[in-house]
């Protein structure tokens, strides 16, 4: 459980600091992960760099983890506090608005030691 734990901690810190390559090291290659922007998933490395390389060319987003825990299902469910600002560091309106500076949950799922599978929750 630790080495999940701190491999959340890790995405978290090498996400904020956009460090792309330090995060997927830590992502199965077929990973799914939630697009917060668009809905759905993106799948693998290549859509998820493309991805995220998209969204921090329009946005500034800050995740901040305020709780992390084990639930029973084996999932690491992460409290997160969300933070969305314009590429000048000033906070959101439009279509964003009401998604900044909130908590959300983050769903992580593993599969041999590498995340498999990210949702975001409520």
């Amino acid at each position: 459980m630790e080495t999940a734990l701190a491999l959340v901690r890790h995405i978290y810190e090498r996400f904020n600091a956009r460090d792309i390559d330090a995060v997927l090291a830590v992502l199965g290659d077929d990973v799914a992960w939630a697009n917060g922007m668009d809905g759905g998933h993106v799948h693998g490395h290549a859509a998820l760099r493309d991805y995220w390389t998209r969204q921090w060319a329009l946005v500034s987003p800050h995740v901040e983890p305020q709780k992390i825990a084990r639930a029973d299902d084996g999932t690491i469910v992460v409290d997160v506090l969300q933070s969305i600002r314009d590429l000048d560091g000033n906070p959101l309106e439009g279509q964003f608005h009401g998604l900044t500076d909130r908590t959300v949950a983050h769903i992580f799922r593993f599969e041999q030691g590498k995340v498999a599978r990210f949702d975001i929750g409520d």
